[in-house]
């Protein structure tokens, strides 16, 4: 771990008894301290050298928090910040996470957490933030800043390898601007709102900017606020004791104390009720929380992601969403685009899906599109996103059984055929669909006509029985393909295993040593 003495840290604050008290709290936990009273004491000694982080109160006798920032920010100074704002003023931490600080406090300061939160800052644990050489920095002339000595090139810093970021496939100018902003936000603690239609990928961009930050060696822990009943919420985010209600049998702990260090990621929020988005409100406010039967609150040190694909401005309106709790999760927005307005990646992205199917099924080369079947997925509305275009391709490739996959094996709305264009029309040498043909390239097989169609199916006697035996059929058909994977078998039907696990449990469909097991009543 890195020594406390390699840090040194700026404090502004204009009371004397507040940075004091602040001076003597960080000098027992070892670091260099230097402090200021105003926003011009502040800059003069940050042009003498240079700090690993600067601590500043929000109201100054001659400025704000938010004008040091900006300061700092325009020098290209790169110290982190954190800003002390007064008890309810969201708005000022919002603008302060904004403006480019790593985190906030609200008054009165709780000194255990102010401590917490500048460890979190300095990445204790991590590399050290050393007191730099002043030549490093940009000069106040407009001089080049000097390379660092004794740092050769290999070891200067390079941003992290992200599964979760490789598998963003695409480069339309939608999706540089999503891996853009994914590369910004991890640098601080600010929370992130990801909004997008079902089956975009929020999850992976929420993974992706967990990765890439300080906290990437730490948990990351998911959950699904719609999947949760409302009366297991406040326990299964907090956690109980032993006893707190029937069947409380043990201590557990809750998503919070789970993901303590690390990120909580709290997918489709707009779904959570009323009465659990003050609890999770006041959990985010004051970074701490009760579990369930306890008479103290436990603190908790987690980064906030979370995802919906409402409107929550327009869920406020309707006065289905706190506003407060909005400002909170709202402080930076990244829209996930829906697959048909970047049809441009269309053909990296079934690319990349068939590659991740074949090497599942220990398949190889990975099955190709044919350009007619590139060219009819073009055309399909693909209201389901990614996640529609993932289960599309599992089924083609089970029914193409080669290594092509022609029109015909996707299944998809005759309507979806009869729109495809002849190939002739496509074959341009840059066409991107043709990139993915094979100069071997079957014969486009075509619908049957109609007389030759199945006559109507007719309608159920028992419509509730029916659904469940065809949701029965289709979990044990992905079990099957996925050889009892049951993590693996969720993931291709766009389920999680939690929620796999309850529709196994609630259709009676068991994994056994000898395969599956269906109960039938």
């Amino acid at each position: 771990m890195t020594s406390p003495s390699h840090f040194s840290l700026l404090v502004v604050d204009d009371e004397p008894d507040l940075r004091t008290l602040y001076e003597l709290t960080l000098l027992r936990e070892g670091y260099d301290i230097e402090t200021a009273g105003s926003v011009e004491e502040a800059w003069m000694h940050l042009k003498d050298r240079t700090y690993s982080a600067v601590i500043t109160d929000m109201r100054l006798p001659d400025g704000t928090g938010l004008e040091l920032l900006q300061r700092l920010e325009e020098a290209g100074r790169r110290e982190k910040t954190i800003v002390i704002t007064a008890y309810g003023s969201a708005e000022n931490a919002v603008e302060a996470l904004k403006a480019g600080a790593y985190d906030y406090l609200t008054k009165p300061v709780d000194l255990k957490q102010f401590r917490a939160v500048v460890a979190s800052a300095l990445g204790r644990g991590g590399p050290a933030v050393p007191t730099m050489d002043p030549s490093t920095l940009p000069s106040e002339n407009g001089a080049p800043p000097q390379p660092r000595a004794a740092r050769p090139p290999a070891a200067a810093p390079a941003a992290p390898v992200s599964p979760a970021l490789r598998r963003m496939a695409g480069h339309s100018a939608a999706m540089q601007q999503v891996r853009g902003l994914v590369e910004k936000v991890a640098r601080s603690m600010a929370p992130v709102l990801v909004n997008g239609e079902s089956g975009t990928g929020k999850e992976l961009v929420a993974r992706a900017i967990h990765e890439i930050s300080a906290r990437a060696a730490q948990p990351f822990i998911a959950v699904n606020c719609g999947a949760i009943p409302e009366q297991l919420l406040e326990a299964e985010f907090f956690g109980y004791r032993k006893g707190a209600f029937t069947g409380a049998a043990e201590d557990r702990e809750g998503f919070f104390q789970a993901a303590n260090g690390g990120t909580l990621f709290l997918d489709e929020i707009g779904d959570l009720p009323l009465s659990m988005q003050s609890k999770l409100l006041r959990a985010i406010q004051e970074r701490s929380v009760r579990p369930v039967g306890a008479v103290s609150e436990q603190p908790v040190n987690v980064r906030l992601l979370s995802a919906t694909h409402k409107d929550l401005g327009a869920e406020v309106q309707a006065g289905r969403f706190r506003q407060d709790l909005f400002y909170r999760l709202n402080v930076i927005q990244i829209r996930v685009p829906p697959l048909r307005e970047r049809l441009d990646d269309l053909a990296e992205i079934a690319e990349r899906v068939l590659e991740r199917i074949a090497h599942d099924a220990g398949v190889s080369p990975p099955p190709r599109l044919t350009r007619e079947a590139l060219q009819t997925l073009a055309r399909h509305a693909f209201p389901g996103n990614v996640r529609e275009l993932e289960n599309l391709l599992h089924r083609a490739v089970a029914l193409s059984g080669g290594e092509t996959i022609a029109v015909a094996d996707l299944g998809l709305p005759e309507s979806d055929l009869a729109d495809a264009l002849p190939a002739e029309r496509f074959a341009e040498p840059d066409d991107p669909f043709a990139a993915m043909a094979r100069a071997d390239e079957p014969p486009a097989r075509f619908p049957p006509p109609a007389s030759s169609l199945p006559l109507e199916e007719p309608l159920p006697a028992d419509l509730v029985a029916h659904l469940d035996e065809v949701e029965r059929d289709i979990l044990v058909r992905a079990l099957e393909r996925h050889r009892y994977n049951r993590t693996a078998a969720g993931a291709s039907l766009g389920l999680s295993l939690r929620q796999m696990r309850y529709r196994m449990a609630r259709l009676g469909v068991n994994v056994g040593s000898d395969g599956i097991g269906a109960e039938r009543e």
